[in-house]
């Protein structure tokens, strides 16, 4: 009886090779996206950003939606461990203006670094599927804000935390608009400054005093 042949093993190499053009074709499509939103962009001019041929694209990805569901699925996944990095019981420890800080640098560092997230997760007429995963990480980020006003407002009204929670969220969402639309440097930092004001005297008269109160762990 013969000894079976070994399997080789996979080309580390081509697996390398073929990451690297993945992220390349990954990188070119979230400035098309950027510049044309969704809609309007294709995978002509996907390739073209990239500099490679359609064809050598249709390697890797069959579509534009393809090329969609995996951006959205690796920037979902980049925001979902800033969800764990933000909302720490140490950073709720912190005074107001402190835990504004730790919470919101992070997400702004991100989108800033990442423009396409905003202008993917908001678009129209972006996949279902990416619209159902954020939906599903919207409703996961205004439960955290929810238990964050929670643990120091225990006793007050849950209608009432939600809709502050909810007013948080727009507020956040919309300056991250206005953020991106700066420009880089001081004018860009001044707006983050800006969010961060008006975010501290929305939530100093509601938790400010109860943050006074809670004992360092």
């Amino acid at each position: 009886m013969s000894e079976e042949t070994p399997k080789e093993p996979k080309p580390v190499r081509r697996q390398a090779r073929g990451e690297r053009r993945i992220a390349q074709l990954l990188q070119a499509a979230a400035r098309v996206f950027c510049s044309q939103g969704y809609t309007a962009s294709s995978t002509n001019a996907i390739a073209r950003e990239a500099h490679v041929s359609p064809g050598t694209l249709y390697q890797y990805f069959p579509n534009k939606e393809a090329i969609a569901l995996e951006l959205g699925d690796r920037l979902l996944s980049q925001m979902r461990e800033y969800h764990g990095q933000a909302f720490t019981p140490a950073n709720l420890a912190l005074p107001l203006p402190r835990l504004l800080d730790a919470v919101l640098d992070p997400l702004v560092d991100f989108n800033c670094q990442n423009p396409v997230f905003l202008a993917l997760m908001h678009g129209s007429e972006i996949p279902g599927r990416i619209a159902e995963e954020h939906d599903a990480l919207h409703a996961s980020l205004l439960a955290r804000v929810g238990d964050l006003l929670g643990h120091y407002l225990p006793d007050s009204d849950p209608a009432a935390r939600t809709r502050i929670a909810d007013m948080t969220f727009a507020i956040v969402k919309s300056s991250l608009a206005l953020i991106l639309a700066a420009p880089e440097g001081p004018e860009r930092d001044a707006m983050v400054a800006e969010m961060k004001t008006v975010l501290l005297r929305y939530l100093d008269p509601v938790i400010g005093e109860a943050l006074t109160t809670i004992p360092s762990p």
